[in-house]
């Protein structure tokens, strides 16, 4: 009798087992939902960051050449990527054509504009007014 208690008492049943497994599960779950706004808010800084890359190399084109790039295909010699095709130059900025981006990245990009005091606007002009608002294109001045 006393083998017996002592061989059941050895390993965990499968209740025990499947009760763990769908803790683990819920917490698994959690964790997802959490990392959400963390992968917006990556985005966004993944395209500010293009943004700035493609500014970096406009201002080695006019160290160049004397003259500011009008086309964004003028800065492929000085990027290491070339820029996707949400991106172009429209006078003396940087656009991004962010309508069909998700609403999350627009808002991150949004907050990054209004606090983090980065010169994101909602048009081609440099007005304290005119800073992204999470809606159509985002600009950001060459010069």
């Amino acid at each position: 009798m006393k083998k017996m208690l002592k061989k059941k008492s050895k390993g965990f049943t499968l209740v025990e087992l499947l009760i763990v497994i769908i803790i683990i599960g819920i917490l698994a779950g959690m964790m997802m939902l959490s990392t959400g706004g963390a992968t917006a808010k990556a985005e966004a800084t993944k395209i500010v960051s293009d943004m700035r890359n493609m500014k970096a190399a406009a201002i080695m084109v006019y160290a160049d050449s004397n003259a500011w790039p009008t086309h964004i295909n003028s800065l492929d010699n000085y990027l290491d990527q070339k820029p996707g095709s949400l991106y172009k130059i429209e006078s003396e900025f940087i656009m991004y054509n962010a309508t069909s981006t998700d609403q999350k990245i627009k808002d991150s990009l949004k907050t990054m504009a209004t606090t983090g005091g980065l010169p994101l606007y909602k048009c081609e002009t440099t007005s304290a007014d005119a800073k992204y608002d999470a809606t159509g294109s985002l600009y950001m001045p060459i010069k």
